[in-house]
């Protein structure tokens, strides 16, 4: 691929939006880059902070790039990949951001004719916070992306969006989009689902008695509730299996715990130890 590209459109400069135009200004990726949103107020907080080089509440601006990234909600994507089809030149690459990945990809692929070029992929970086102002340019350094291609997906168009990644410090997977919707359940959306549940059920009375071990687990159940109800209903199958399946781990303590039965625990715990101590920090 060749760098920089002359202009690169971003529709949405919120926390993701935001970070990736401020690398790809930061890094010198980019000549110009685009930022494209409905809130006047925000594409001037965006400017302000120096995210973008130029913003446009008219997704008919995207006609000027030659690389596109929709980073908006899951719930709008398909909706604004038809729109900003429209407008692209010819032969434009496309990508998106979203945490999940099967609908999107699949509602692209129905659709007979393209002007641009779409795969899509996922920075797996992010943060409870959102809008410009959480924008951060290192967000996606030493962070993992995955880029998921259809079927019929020319492997140029994936190495090129695996590129652009990659130039921004992540390491890159490629993998079916059914495949990634089942792994973040595990690893991203599950997780959200009891992080939520154990911030709802704790007694406000009892949150001043809250340490280390409550905040870090519930930190995420502070990131946008629109916002997640749009990804977990999205991929509601493979998340209801995630949590099935640690429902039938936290069973098994509950077992241990009735039976008294302290070396059955202990091994439970030691596993689940073991597998987050071989994580790392």
């Amino acid at each position: 691929m060749k760098l920089p590209w002359s202009t690169v459109a971003i529709v949405g400069v919120g926390l993701i939006g935001g970070s990736l135009g401020k690398a790809l200004l930061t890094r010198g990726l980019a000549r110009r880059v685009v930022g494209i949103g409905r809130s006047k107020a925000s594409l001037a907080e965006a400017m302000e902070r120096q995210l973008v080089s130029e913003v446009s509440c008219d997704l008919a601006a995207v006609s000027e790039a030659d690389f596109v990234v929709v980073a908006t909600s899951v719930g709008s994507i398909p909706r604004l990949l038809e729109a900003a089809d429209a407008h692209v030149a010819e032969g434009t690459l496309i990508t998106d951001a979203g945490s999940t990945k099967q609908s999107v990809v699949s509602s692209w692929q129905k659709r007979r004719r393209h002007r641009g070029r779409f795969v899509g992929s996922h920075p797996l970086a992010g943060s409870h916070l959102r809008g410009p102002a959480a924008a951060d340019a290192t967000l996606f350094e030493g962070r993992v992306a995955v880029v998921t291609p259809a079927a019929s997906t020319p492997e140029e168009d994936v190495e090129e969006v695996g590129s652009f990644w990659a130039s921004l410090g992540s390491t890159v997977f490629v993998m079916k989009p059914r495949e990634h919707d089942r792994i973040l359940a595990m690893t991203s959306h599950a997780p959200h689902v009891l992080a939520a549940a154990l911030a709802a059920v704790t007694p406000d009375a009892d949150r001043r008695f809250t340490a280390g071990g409550w905040r870090d687990t519930t930190r995420v159940a502070g990131g946008d509730a629109e916002l997640w109800a749009d990804i977990l209903l999205d991929n509601a199958a493979q998340v209801t299996k995630a949590v099935s399946t640690m429902h039938g781990y936290t069973q098994r303590m509950l077992d241990a715990l009735a039976a008294g039965d302290r070396r059955r625990l202990v091994r439970l715990l030691t596993t689940a130890k073991d597998k987050r101590n071989a994580l790392g920090s």
